[in-house]
């Protein structure tokens, strides 16, 4: 790089007409920092490690891991596929099956529960046949799981339909005119060529289906997840009693969300 485009680059990188955005954005920044800071200066490591080896919050740390992962897996396998459809597919209805899709984004959770209650409830036909039968839709890890799924998977299937958007669509006609048929040529083109798209929507989901509080609340208060017992617990004894698991809960979703991506960077046999 010659001198002049240094000294080019350094003057667009200090622009006086990008100070007030930065101020803004710095403002933003804080914003966001200040709520952190203050809850973190409230930990202890003895009062931590307390509150999180207790029974309860054993068994709702264990709940959260068993049905987060759970709700992400059904939404990337039916979410996914779907996405792939919408971005390279019209169809009679199309917009309605989008709209359906951003719904759970648009209601509010709480109402979302109240809404998988009336369609899922113990006192629903479905509800019903399936407490018949020994699965009940609520009150369990499985009501725990529906509303989950149903308030996160749409995560994924917008970001995922992003990236399938993105994807040239020649290079997909190409793999089919080699002799390769649609089924191949999603899986070892369009999938591999939207794997950041799709990588960012399972997150995405993850971290909205473990910390999901206001359907789950409606649809399976009991037994309870890490939301769940969070809000139990402040309830009792305010924000003190919260930390434990709030913690926990931070830890978990971080480290998830590190794995993954660590994973989303992985060469295919399709970068090299």
């Amino acid at each position: 790089m010659s001198t002049r485009t240094r000294v080019a680059v350094v003057g667009r990188r200090f622009a006086p007409e990008l100070l007030v955005p930065a101020a803004l954005g710095a403002l933003l920044v804080v914003y966001f920092a200040v709520p952190f800071v203050t809850f973190l200066s409230r930990t202890g490591t003895a009062t931590v490690l307390d509150g999180v080896t207790s029974p309860a919050a054993r068994v709702a740390i264990r709940n959260s891991l068993l049905t987060a992962p759970a709700s992400t897996a059904i939404a990337t396998v039916f979410g996914v596929p779907l996405a792939y459809v919408l971005a390279r597919r019209s169809f009679p209805g199309k917009r309605l099956v989008e709209a359906v899709v951003l719904l759970p984004l648009i209601v509010p959770p709480v109402v979302g529960g109240a809404m998988l209650l009336t369609a899922a409830g113990r006192f629903t036909p479905l509800g019903a046949l399936a407490a018949a039968v020994g699965v009940p839709l609520t009150d369990s890890l499985l009501g725990v799981i529906l509303a989950q799924t149903f308030v996160a998977a749409p995560f994924v299937v917008v970001t995922a339909r992003a990236g399938f958007g993105a994807i040239d669509a020649r290079l997909e006609q190409a793999s089919r005119s080699l002799g390769y048929g649609p089924l191949s040529t999603f899986w070892n083109v369009s999938l591999p060529l939207a794997r950041g798209p799709i990588v960012a929507g399972i997150v995405l989901t993850f971290a909205r289906a473990i910390g999901e509080f206001g359907a789950t609340m409606m649809v399976a208060y009991n037994p309870r997840t890490m939301p769940t017992s969070i809000w139990v617990s402040f309830v009792a004894g305010g924000i003190d009693e919260v930390v434990p698991l709030a913690l926990a809960l931070l830890a978990i979703t971080l480290a998830v969300v590190a794995a993954v991506l660590r994973i989303g960077r992985v060469p295919t046999v399709i970068d090299r």
